[in-house]
C-alpha cells in the first residue's frame, strides 16, 4: 500500500487479517466511503473475539463488549405489553443478530467551565445530545468548521482533554408526565424534592416548534389571576404571553404565585419554573403553594443560582416541554418563568464561554430568538387539536425603572402586554405596585367575562384621570369643591386596589368591589376604613345575598336588575362607615 493518500481506516485486533479478509475490509470501504482509502493494521487486545474499525470519525465496533452493547440498546427499547416485559425480551433476544453498525466518535479539545470542545464529530446537529465517556451528557450548541461545542449537563470533573465522546443521534428532551404533579424537580426532569422517583410515560424534546396559525384559535377564554387589579383593567386570557416586569422586590413573583393559587379547583395545570434563584426562596414558595392546597396541581422546575449556566439556560424550555404535554391532552396550563432576566445572563455566560461575539450590551445577537422561540409555544390550541392552552407569565426585572432596556424591550415586543410594577408605589404602600399608565393587555376584553367587563366599566379611564390631577395639585393649597371630590374618589380606588399577598379574590366579590367603588360608594368612608368596609361587605352579600354570588360566578354575567341591587344594598350597607 503506499502513502500519497490522507485517507485511512485503522483496523484494531489481537491478530492481522489475512488476505481474504483484507479484500472483504478494502471492498466495504470503497462500496461506503468511495476509492482511495487506506487501511492499516495495529495490534490490540483491547478487543478479543473481533476487531475495531475507524474511518473518517466513525467507528465499527465487532468486539463483544461492542455485541453486547448493541443487544443491551435494543432491549432498552423493548416496549411493555400488558405490564409485563419478559417475553418481549425473550422473544428479542431469539430472534437478535448483530449488525456492522457505525458510531461516529470524536474526541474531546479542551473543557471547563461547563463547556466542552469537540473535534471528530462532522454531522452532530444542533441540540443533539452527547455522551461522553464518563457517562456525562451534554447537548451541541455551537458548530463550527472543524469542531462544535457542547454544553455539559452533568459533573465534568471526569472529563478531560482526550475524552472520546459519541453521537446518540437523539434531539435533548425530558420526561413528562402526570406523576410530576406535585413534585419539584431539575432542569432535566429529575426530582430534587426528596420524594422518591417519578415515574412517567413519556418523552418530550425541549426544543420543539410552535404551533402554527391554523393550529390556533384566538384568545377568548378568561384566566383569572384573583388579583382585582389585573382583573379589571388588565385581563389575561387563555393562551396570553402577559410579562410582569419591574424593579427588584416589587412583589412579581407574588402576582405569578397569587395566579397560581386562584386556580384551585378550575382544572389548570400550573408549572412555575425558577431561574437562577436561591433554593430556600424556592422551597418558600414550595411551601406556600401547599399550604394554599396549590401544589397538588403545580410542578415546580428548579435551576438555581447554584447549578451551572447549562441546566439554567435549559430550564425554561423543559418547563415549556411539560406544559405542552399536558396542553396536547386538551389541558389547559399556566407557566411562570421567573426570571427570564437570568436566562438572558445564562445565555450571555454560555455564549461568551462559545467565543461568541458579544452584541449590544454584551448579549449575543440571537438572544431575541432566545425568548421568541420559548414565548410564540404558549398558544389556544384549535379545537381538532384538542384546544388545550399554555398561558405564559415570564418575569423580567428591570434596572430603576427602565423598560426600555435591551432585554425588557426584547420580551416586551413578543409578549401580548404587560403588567409594570414601580417601585415608588410599592414603597408607598399600593400593593400590588401596577402603574396603570405603563401597563396594558393587548387582548383586553376578549378575556374578560361579560360580569367583569360591565362592573370594571371606567375604572382606568378614572385612575389615569386621578393620577394626572394628583400630579397637578400635589403643590395646591386652595381646590375647588369639584377638584376635591376627585382626588378623594381616586385615593378610595387605589386604596380599593391594595389587596394582601396570597389573597386572591373570587369572581363575584371583584364584581361587587367594583360595582359599589364605581358607584362613588367608597368616595367618602376614611380612608383607613375602606378595606375593613370592603372586606364586611364581601362578607355580607356572601351571607344575605348568595343569589347574587352564585349566579355571577355561573354565568359570567351581571344583568342590570343584579347591578342594581348590588348598588342599593352596598349603599345600604356603607352608610355607616360614612356617618362614623
Amino acid at each position: 500500500m503506499t502513502q500519497s493518500t490522507s485517507k485511512k481506516a485503522i483496523l484494531y485486533s489481537i491478530s492481522p487479517p489475512d488476505e481474504a479478509q483484507t479484500t472483504r475490509f478494502n471492498a466495504f470501504l470503497a462500496k461506503k466511503y468511495g476509492e482511495g482509502i487506506q487501511l492499516i493494521w495495529e495490534k490490540s487486545n483491547a478487543f478479543p473475539g473481533g476487531f475495531r474499525l475507524e474511518v473518517l470519525g466513525e467507528v465499527y465496533d465487532w468486539s463483544v463488549n461492542g455485541r453486547f452493547q448493541q443487544l443491551k440498546d435494543t432491549l432498552i427499547n423493548v416496549p411493555k405489553q400488558n405490564g409485563n416485559v419478559i417475553p418481549l425480551i425473550r422473544e428479542t433476544v431469539e430472534n437478535w443478530t448483530p449488525k456492522a453498525l457505525s458510531q461516529e466518535i470524536g474526541t474531546v479539545i479542551t473543557v471547563g467551565d461547563g463547556i466542552a470542545s469537540v473535534e471528530g464529530l462532522e454531522n452532530a446537529s444542533y441540540g443533539e445530545i452527547l455522551i461522553f465517556t464518563s457517562g456525562v451528557r451534554g447537548m451541541v450548541q455551537d458548530l463550527r468548521e472543524n469542531e462544535i461545542g457542547c454544553i455539559l449537563f452533568d459533573d465534568t470533573d471526569e472529563i478531560t482533554a482526550g475524552s472520546t465522546v459519541k453521537r446518540t443521534g437523539k434531539t435533548a428532551g425530558i420526561s413528562v408526565g402526570e406523576t410530576m404533579l406535585g413534585r419539584v424537580v431539575n432542569a432535566l426532569g429529575m426530582p430534587i424534592d426528596g420524594k422518591g422517583d417519578i415515574v412517567t410515560d413519556d418523552y418530550r424534546e425541549i426544543e420543539h416548534p410552535a404551533p402554527s396559525i391554523i393550529e390556533r384559535q384566538p384568545v377568548n377564554q378568561s384566566l383569572e389571576t384573583g388579583i382585582l387589579t389585573i382583573d379589571a383593567m388588565f385581563p389575561i386570557g387563555r393562551g396570553q404571553r402577559e410579562l410582569i416586569i419591574g424593579d427588584r422586590q416589587t412583589g412579581k413573583s407574588t402576582i405569578a404565585i397569587d395566579t397560581i393559587i386562584n386556580q384551585k379547583g378550575k382544572d389548570i395545570i400550573c408549572i412555575y419554573v425558577a431561574i437562577g434563584q436561591k433554593s430556600s426562596s424556592v422551597a418558600q414558595i414550595a411551601e406556600t403553594l401547599k399550604k394554599h392546597g396549590a401544589m397538588d396541581y403545580s410542578i415546580i422546575v428548579n435551576a438555581p443560582a447554584g447549578d451551572a449556566a447549562p441546566m439554567q439556560y435549559i430550564a425554561p424550555y423543559a418547563g415549556c416541554a411539560i406544559g405542552e404535554y399536558f396542553m396536547d391532552r386538551g389541558k389547559d396550563v399556566l407557566i411562570v418563568y421567573d426570571d427570564l432576566s437570568k436566562h438572558a445572563v445564562a445565555y450571555r455566560t454560555l455564549s461568551l464561554l462559545l467565543e461568541r461575539p458579544p452584541g449590544r450590551e454584551a448579549y449575543p445577537g440571537d438572544v431575541f430568538y432566545l425568548h421568541s422561540r420559548l414565548l410564540e409555544r404558549s398558544a389556544h390550541l384549535s379545537h381538532e387539536r384538542g384546544g388545550g392552552s399554555i398561558t405564559a407569565l415570564p418575569i423580567v426585572e428591570t434596572q430603576a425603572g427602565d423598560v426600555s432596556a435591551y432585554i425588557p424591550t426584547n420580551i416586551i415586543s413578543i409578549t401580548d402586554g404587560q403588567i409594570f410594577l414601580e417601585s415608588d408605589l410599592f414603597f408607598a404602600g399600593q400593593r400590588p405596585a401596577v402603574n396603570v399608565g405603563l401597563s396594558v393587555s393587548r387582548v383586553g376584553g376578549d378575556a374578560q367575562t361579560k360580569a367583569m367587563k360591565k362592573a370594571s366599566g371606567a375604572l382606568r379611564l378614572d385612575l389615569a384621570q386621578y393620577r394626572e390631577m394628583e400630579v397637578f395639585t400635589q403643590f395646591a393649597s386652595d381646590l375647588d369643591d369639584a377638584t376635591k371630590n376627585q382626588l378623594a374618589y381616586g385615593q378610595s380606588l387605589m386604596r380599593l386596589l391594595r389587596q394582601p399577598q396570597y389573597n386572591p379574590l373570587k369572581h363575584h366579590q371583584k364584581v361587587i368591589i367594583l360595582v359599589a367603588a364605581l358607584e362613588h360608594l367608597f368616595q367618602h368612608i376614611p380612608l383607613s376604613k375602606i378595606q375593613n368596609a370592603k372586606d364586611e361587605l364581601i362578607a355580607y352579600f356572601e351571607d344575605s345575598h348568595f343569589d347574587i354570588c352564585q349566579r355571577i360566578d355561573e354565568t359570567g354575567v351581571l344583568s342590570e336588575e343584579d347591578k342594581a341591587k348590588i348598588s342599593k344594598i352596598s349603599k345600604a350597607f356603607l352608610e355607616k362607615y360614612v356617618s362614623d
